[in-house]
């Protein structure tokens, strides 16, 4: 193996590394995340809210949109990621109102 090779193959398994990282912190802060969004469910259920709140979201994604974009993170990414998280903490929050 040549050292460029070598060098190439270090660099590679310490990106590898870094996102294994960052995807087990993902892992816990969407449990976290979600361990909030349920406590907000049986709130709303006990207090016959709705499951929704449309001005929220809106008000979420937008502040997510701006995250992305100080991040250099692709807002679309970032608002279908937001999107595809609040549609199962409403479904949660729906299952809590059964």
């Amino acid at each position: 193996m040549t050292d460029a090779v070598a060098k190439a193959a270090e660099l590679l398994k310490e990106h590898r590394n870094s996102i294994d990282r960052l995807d087990a912190i993902l892992v816990y802060t969407l449990a976290e995340r979600f361990a909030h969004t349920q406590a907000v469910g049986k709130l709303k259920a006990e207090h016959d809210l709705p499951p929704s709140d449309p001005s929220r979201e809106a008000a979420q994604i937008e502040r997510l949109e701006d995250l992305a974009k100080e991040a250099d993170l692709d807002p679309d990414f970032a608002k279908a990621f937001l999107n595809f998280i609040i549609q199962e903490v409403i479904r949660h929050h729906k299952k809590h109102q059964e």
